[in-house]
């Protein structure tokens, strides 16, 4: 066995068990309300964490590597706004307690990295097996692309949505929360044996199939970057991470980045093109995707906040 192949994935298991196991053992053992000044240090540091993993990644395979991973982790950042603004629906709907809701997210992205391995790896083999199916998902993107530029601003309601309807029909459930429990047994509630999922654990279903929904948009971006399995699967992860993290400061102030999903919308139009031109010949350096990539989220952000200065944040229940 070549251990050297395998050497960048035991790295990247070991730099992300070691976070995750450092967030909930020592930062969050005891549920409490999570401050903005608190997710800001938190994620601050989590996107030096991914960063300097891209710089292990430079050094390790190269920097046109190194270029592709940024430019995911970038993309994969962005795409997340809307998740966070999804989410944050979520919890006000079900009512969650700001307390309760680290401990969602925290579980929502160990289900994630599950998710998002098997999603990789199938479609890893599907480039690998059909070289073709990258124009599928070029053409994707720029769909996708164009229809968030032309789409109409409408807030979505939870209870509208399939998934919600579908769990409250099919799962067994309290009507209320009961502390941070996913679970209580019937017979200490006054209902039959058994154990009764709680809306905290309805929360969580409904995290993780809205990142499975994000997830359809983020992982064929990042193929139309680089087909490398290694730097699809650790750039979505570390954005994600990085993204949890933030949600706290993020969710009292997502309103401030709605000219975002503009610079966005080009993006994945840019990506999409790109791999298009791949196949007659024209090649985009990872130098320039990336530069091109920043360059419109950075002016996407700053756009965003100078047409929403002087707006309240919203109060949050």
């Amino acid at each position: 066995m070549d251990f050297a192949m395998y050497l960048p994935w035991i790295v990247f298991a070991v730099v992300v068990i070691t976070l995750l196991v450092f967030d909930l053992g020592v930062l969050h053992k005891d549920s409490h309300e999570i401050s903005v000044s608190e997710s800001l240090k938190l994620s601050a540091f989590y996107i030096a964490a991914g960063v300097a993993f891209g710089g292990y990644v430079w050094w390790s395979k190269g920097a046109g590597a190194g270029m592709d991973y940024y430019t995911g982790f970038l993309v994969e950042k962005s795409l997340s706004m809307d998740n966070v603004f999804v989410i944050s629906l979520i919890f006000t709907a079900l009512a969650i307690p700001r307390q309760y809701q680290h401990r969602v997210l925290f579980w929502g992205i160990l289900g994630a990295i599950v998710m998002r391995a098997i999603m990789i790896g199938l479609g890893a083999t599907l480039v690998h097996q059909f070289s073709w199916i990258l124009l599928i998902f070029g053409a994707f993107l720029v769909f996708t692309g164009i229809k968030m530029l032309v789409a109409k601003d409408e807030e979505p309601s939870v209870e509208d949505m399939k998934l919600y309807q579908w769990l409250k029909g099919h799962l067994r459930m309290t009507p209320k929360l009961h502390g941070n429990q996913f679970f209580v047994e019937g017979s200490s509630i006054g209902e039959k044996a058994g154990r009764v999922a709680t809306p905290l654990f309805l929360a969580l279903l409904m995290v993780e199939g809205a990142d499975l929904v994000f997830a359809v948009d983020s992982i064929p971006a990042i193929f139309a970057i680089t087909q490398d399995p290694f730097i699809v699967y650790t750039s979505n992860i570390f954005a994600i991470l990085g993204l949890r993290a933030l949600y706290f400061a993020l969710a009292a102030m997502v309103h401030r980045f709605h000219y975002l999903k503009y610079a966005l919308a080009i993006v994945l139009v840019f990506i999409g093109v790109k791999i298009g031109l791949v196949y007659i010949g024209v090649k985009i350096p990872s130098l320039i995707s990336l530069t091109v990539t920043f360059g419109l989220l950075l002016a996407g952000v700053l756009y965003s906040l100078h047409k929403t200065r002087g707006e309240p944040i919203p109060e949050k229940e």
